[in-house]
C-alpha cells in the first residue's frame, strides 16, 4: 500500500534520521519504495522552503538542490496539487484544524487512498476519527 510522507517524515528520512522511525515503519517505507509508492505531496516542498527561509530547519544543501534530490530518489513520487485535492482540503469530514499545508497533505493521502506517515498529533488524532489513514512514525515524540 502507498504511503504519504508528512513534511517532517520526509526531512528525517532524507537527512538520515531513520532512528526516529520504528522498524515496522521503515519496512513499510521500503516496501512502498519498491513499488514507486512513497508519495510526497507537492505542498510539502512549499512547507520545507517556508521552514528553511524562516530558519526553523537547516538543509544540507540549497533548498532547490535538496528538493531536486528528493524528486530524483527512486521509489518516491511527487503528487501534484490538483484542483480536487485543493477542494477536498476545504471539505475534510469531521473536525480538523485549519493549517492549510496539513489539510492538503491529508487530502492528498485521501485522494491516493494511502496511509499518511506522521508524528503530528493533530493528524494522528484526526485519523482515529476515520478522516484519514495515518500511523505514527515510531520513536520520535514530536514533529517540526
Amino acid at each position: 500500500m502507498a504511503v504519504v510522507l508528512d513534511t517532517h517524515a520526509l526531512i528525517w528520512l532524507v537527512d538520515g534520521r531513520e532512528g526516529l522511525f520504528s522498524p515496522a515503519t521503515l519496512h513499510r517505507i521500503d516496501d512502498a519504495a519498491r513499488r514507486n509508492e512513497v508519495l510526497v505531496p507537492a505542498i510539502v516542498f512549499w512547507e520545507i522552503a517556508m521552514l528553511e527561509v524562516r530558519g526553523r530547519i537547516q538543509l544540507s544543501k540549497s533548498c532547490s538542490a535538496w528538493c531536486e534530490q528528493v524528486q530524483a530518489t527512486p521509489g518516491i513520487r511527487v503528487v501534484p496539487l490538483t484542483s480536487s485535492i485543493s477542494i477536498d482540503s476545504t471539505r475534510l469530514p469531521g473536525d480538523f484544524h485549519g493549517d492549510p499545508a496539513d489539510r492538503m497533505i491529508v487530502a492528498t493521502a485521501r485522494a491516493e487512498n494511502a496511509t499518511l506517515l506522521t508524528n503530528d498529533r493533530k493528524i494522528l488524532d484526526y485519523a482515529v476519527t476515520g478522516g484519514v489513514k495515518a500511523i505514527a512514525l515510531g520513536f520520535a515524540r514530536s514533529a517540526i
